[in-house]
């Protein structure tokens, strides 16, 4: 039996792979480990549960809040909110944990379960790995032991969740953004209202596009994974930048005023150098993974600053900028942490803080991101592989090798398995892009092959 929790909590298709039953059970199996591991002691546990758009997350939510009350958690349902948000309100609620609700950027049919610990941070391994085998320990047939009376959970709405996030949020920028007009894509998610309420509060001209969210068409060619049409509003509004948000709205990436995307690596780039100048990058360090870009690694070299790479998951981002306490890192996907206000990616405030940058600076977005030059890169994603055996493969390690040769000291290769689909990513980066393309292509052929 595979691991239930992948690298953004349990994730698949809703009513198939993750039915009402397993959300109940895991939300009462988090429940007695946060309370065996003394999280919940001497007090009444409080649990914050949110959720994105999708139709399948209301009956999902309806199952988590049983779940949950029925442990003995008080909950408190917050609604449609961003999973940043959840985070926040577990922390400035005081929640003992919190729940989200969300398959992030993947598509509609698809949901997940995400945790968060006493103070909105992502729960570790270990405690995924004791939730997950008391998960399978009750479904087998062991009865759970459940409080009666008043000690059932209670549940009630949290209305003020909304404002009191976006608050946080308008109250963190270092700057207003007053003479900006910005173009937003909701991915028709979670941040469909936060966001574009958050940029006019902070004094932004707000045009929406993926604002209408109905359960079904949550990054339906929109958002972060289709950025065609951000591209197209932000040049025929005249607009200074667009920003785009995946479902969750953990992610942002960004184009320019004139329709160029702008990715996770350009806009840590800017978001580092704005805050070396500000004094709030500790340790003059950016964390980001091994899918940033060679280029990326080569503009934080020149501007002197160190690079700390990580694997890839903005989890093992978030445990780095922990251990050596540093403020800033992040994806090339635009999962952006800037951890002195968010414990997780948060898309809204990533946003944000790119536009008082341009705010701030008079620069235009395209100047900004000149620091780095974007060396060509190429990703292919392999389905339906057996994506355990990327590291054990002989014919494949081969054909890496091959690769590796070819590209020399001006390219880099990297195989990495998807830890929320069943697939392996294929990513190769050259000077020349047809070459990039050429290797790729190869190489995913070898993935076919070797793991077919």
């Amino acid at each position: 039996m595979g691991r239930l929790f992948g690298t953004d909590g349990v994730r698949g298709v809703a009513n198939v792979d993750l039915t009402a039953e397993m959300a109940l059970g895991l939300s009462v199996a988090a429940a007695h480990v946060l309370g065996e591991a003394g999280s919940f002691e001497g007090h009444r546990p409080v649990a914050v549960v949110g959720r994105d758009p999708r139709a399948s997350g209301e009956f999902l939510e309806a199952a988590v809040v049983a779940g949950l009350a029925s442990a003995g958690v008080d909950v408190l349902r917050v609604g449609v909110l961003p999973t940043p948000a959840v985070a926040y309100l577990t922390g400035s609620l005081g929640a003992d944990l919190g729940v989200m609700l969300s398959a992030s950027h993947n598509p509609m049919p698809d949901n997940g379960v995400k945790f968060f610990a006493r103070g909105g941070h992502k729960l570790p391994d270990e405690l995924e790995d004791r939730i997950e085998a008391t998960y399978h320990e009750h479904a087998a047939g062991e009865p759970w032991q459940r409080p009666t009376g008043a000690g059932v959970g209670r549940v009630r709405d949290h209305g003020e969740g909304f404002d009191g996030y976006v608050a946080h949020l308008v109250g963190v920028l270092p700057n207003r953004l007053d003479g900006l007009k910005v173009v937003i894509d909701g991915a028709h998610g979670a941040a469909a209202r936060v966001s574009p309420e958050a940029f006019a509060r902070a004094g932004a001209e707000v045009v929406t596009i993926g604002a209408e969210p109905d359960g079904l068409n949550i990054n339906a060619e929109c958002g972060s994974t289709h950025l065609e049409g951000l591209r197209a509003a932000v040049v025929e509004h005249g607009a200074d930048l667009g920003v785009a948000h995946d479902g969750d709205a953990d992610r942002c990436l960004a184009v320019d005023a004139r329709g160029e995307e702008v990715d996770g690596d350009q806009i840590l780039a800017v978001l580092a150098l704005g805050m070396r100048e500000a004094g709030t990058l500790r340790g003059d360090t950016v964390v980001a993974t091994v899918m940033s870009n060679l280029g990326f690694k080569l503009a934080m070299e020149r501007e002197g600053l160190t690079l700390v790479q990580t694997a890839v998951g903005d989890r093992y981002v978030l445990e780095e900028l922990k251990r050596g306490g540093f403020s800033l890192g992040g994806e090339q996907s635009g999962h952006v942490i800037a951890l002195d206000h968010a414990t997780t990616g948060d898309g809204t405030l990533t946003g944000l803080l790119l536009a008082a940058r341009v705010a701030a600076t008079g620069r235009t977005l395209a100047e900004l991101v000149g620091v780095m030059e974007r060396l060509p890169q190429v990703l292919i994603n392999v389905p339906n592989v057996d994506k355990s055996r990327v590291a054990t493969s002989a014919e494949l390690g081969a054909a890496v090798t091959d690769a590796e040769r070819e590209l020399g000291a001006t390219g880099r290769v990297l195989l990495r398995p998807s830890g929320t689909e069943p697939l392996v990513r294929v990513m190769v980066e050259a000077a020349d892009i047809e070459q990039a393309h050429a290797v790729a292509g190869r190489l995913a052929d070898a993935v076919k092959s070797a793991l077919g």
